[in-house]
């Protein structure tokens, strides 16, 4: 990933004081005047950008390549550091990663040498591990928390592969392994799970089938999710609420609001077709922005 390099709003702004729910609940995730940008790159990615997240949504992030998805959900997990602004999880800043915060990524981070009863363990045998250290002060606990082994195998059954614990990455399938993530992640009982293209190497049955147990996992667990994808078919499907994000810099939040997501049928049904192509018009237009000022950065040179 290129570094980051240190963009800032021509005139900046006072961060608004952080939202609340109508109960006077903090937001999961809050968003308030984000600025961030990598060196290499002419504009910073986020420009006094805002977004708020409630707790138990799903969402999905989706727009075009270099948007900034994937630099979102770092910023949110801790593994980047905004330019100015605010990155609130919970209420609190994220200056590194916060161990609530599960990240599910593509390539799974399995490690190829451990079973998948280790693989699924890693995170609570940490939090044994670690389990007298002390955050420092005024920030939310890094180390995983103390639970049960047991957890992992409840995980692992929960998902269909506790058949599979002597195992190795290396003898299963793509969502297998995917599974072997997943139940790693929420074994360590998070209250945010980020997903970072979990399913897109993944052949379709198998990837519905993940999508559908998301759908359950999430509805069960009442967990705030955010999931990055590039399918406009996967985003229709999971994500209630829809974050389009354009071509840097992105100023404002454009939400596409999915009441139906996830539900029995949803697939078939109307409001499921409809959303679709609600996404891929407004895709349609971010490509046609992009290739405009493609042009126009040609005509100029």
């Amino acid at each position: 990933m290129p570094a980051a390099s240190t963009p800032v709003p021509s005139a900046p702004l006072p961060v608004p004081p952080l939202p609340e729910s109508s109960a006077g609940v903090a937001p999961a995730v809050s968003i308030r005047g984000l600025v961030f940008g990598y060196a290499a790159e002419r504009v910073p990615v986020f420009d006094r950008f805002d977004w708020t997240v409630a707790p138990g949504e799903m969402w999905a992030l989706i727009g075009p390549s270099g948007c900034g998805k994937t630099t979102l959900l770092y910023l949110i997990a801790g593994l980047r550091q905004p330019q100015a602004g605010q990155v609130l999880v919970h209420g609190s800043p994220a200056p590194r990663p916060r161990a609530s915060t599960g990240l599910i990524l593509q390539d799974h981070g399995l490690l190829p040498w451990a079973t998948v009863a280790g693989n699924a363990s890693l995170g609570l045998r940490m939090g044994r591990l670690y389990r007298n250290k002390q955050a420092p002060p005024g920030q939310p606990r890094p180390y995983p928390p103390a639970l049960p082994l047991a957890e992992a195998t409840r995980w692992l059954d929960r998902l269909g592969i506790g058949h599979l614990a002597n195992k190795y990455p290396a003898q299963l399938s793509g969502g297998q392994r995917q599974r072997v993530a997943i139940a790693r992640t929420l074994a360590l009982r998070p209250n945010l799970l980020l997903m970072d293209e979990p399913f897109s190497a993944l052949d379709p049955l198998t990837r519905r089938d993940l999508q559908d147990q998301v759908v359950e996992l999430q509805a069960e667990l009442d967990i705030t999710t955010i999931l990055v994808t590039h399918s406009v078919e996967e985003a229709a499907f999971l994500g209630r609420r829809i974050l389009l994000l354009t071509a840097p810099p992105n100023r404002t939040a454009q939400v596409i609001d999915n009441p139906g997501a996830g539900q029995p049928g949803f697939r078939a049904a109307p409001d499921f077709a409809k959303t679709v192509q609600t996404l891929h018009a407004h895709l349609g237009e971010v490509a046609s922005t992009i290739r405009s000022e493609g042009a126009s950065m040609r005509g100029r040179a």
